[in-house]
């Protein structure tokens, strides 16, 4: 299976070496390798070209954005931009973080889950981040939800999606808008990748009511979205988290931002959320 990963960068310089190398080094390799560096101003393009000339597969794309990095938006677009410069004959889209070290095998185990059903539309392990010298799950979300991080794409599912969504939340919608349209999500716990940054460290005081907006975004309602930002609060150990999420909820329904799905595709979310909550209850 052919396979192009997209890697958007801002200030990666002391990782995305460590990222490249283990691409380079998977068993199954990538076709091609776009690394989109979102305006650094550090030597994260510096690096990345050096990679290129020894390495033909993988090219560096700018995108001069402004601003720091956020979560949500800024990502996507650069990760867009970085579709924009390749061809359609790939079998696999990845979006791949900057500061991740995979397994020799992790390509090739996310090809072997695509060919084993036609059903699977998304595959990814899971981060770990090192804590008192041992690597261990980076445990922010449910052992079914593949991470922005590290996510991969059957192409009739990315084109049924639409892409991605270029907001807060795109990593959560991609997913549901996948089962909507029929297709599985797999994850691999045997795959881990080691997360040299652990996430949300780079984001600024100004997003932390983003998460609360994209649970308003995806057509939640105020009960699922008490429940997932309390669900979130008692991961991260942190009940400013909580009161944040609905504070920002709140604010995205008093000014009706607009959805990232349908009306059709809410019912559906808003319905397989509450299943998956009365199974795991039950």
């Amino acid at each position: 299976m052919k396979i192009y990963i997209i890697i958007p960068a801002y200030n990666e310089a002391q990782f995305i070496g460590k990222t490249l190398q283990s691409l380079i080094n998977q068993s199954t390799p990538a076709s091609k390798i776009v690394v989109v560096d979102d305006g650094s101003t550090d030597e994260t393009p510096k690096i990345v070209s050096e990679f290129g000339i020894k390495n033909p597969q993988i090219s560096l794309v700018n995108n001069n954005a402004m601003g720091k990095h956020m979560p949500g938006s800024k990502v996507v677009n650069a990760f867009n931009k970085g579709l924009q410069t390749l061809d359609n004959d790939f079998d696999i889209i990845c979006k791949f973080d900057a500061d991740l070290i995979f397994p020799e095998n992790y390509l090739e185990r996310i090809c072997f889950h695509f060919k084993e059903s036609s059903k699977i539309g998304m595959v990814g392990g899971f981060c770990e981040i090192q804590k008192n010298g041992k690597w261990a799950r980076e445990n922010l979300t449910g052992s079914d939800h593949i991470r922005g991080a590290l996510k991969a794409y059957r192409k009739a599912c990315f084109n049924s999606i639409g892409g991605l969504k270029p907001a807060m939340g795109w990593d959560t919608a991609d997913e549901l808008l996948a089962q909507y349209h029929g297709w599985e999500i797999k994850t691999d716990a045997k795959l881990k990748v080691k997360h040299l940054k652990p996430t949300g460290k780079e984001y600024t005081k100004t997003s932390k009511y983003k998460q609360g907006e994209a649970f308003y975004s995806l057509r939640y309602g105020f009960a699922i979205t008490l429940i997932a930002a309390a669900k979130l609060a008692i991961k991260k150990k942190d009940f400013g988290f909580f009161l944040n999420c609905i504070k920002g909820f709140l604010y995205a329904q008093n000014k009706k931002r607009p959805y990232l799905v349908n009306k059709d595709e809410g019912r559906f979310i808003r319905n397989l959320r509450w299943k998956k909550m009365q199974k795991k209850l039950f």
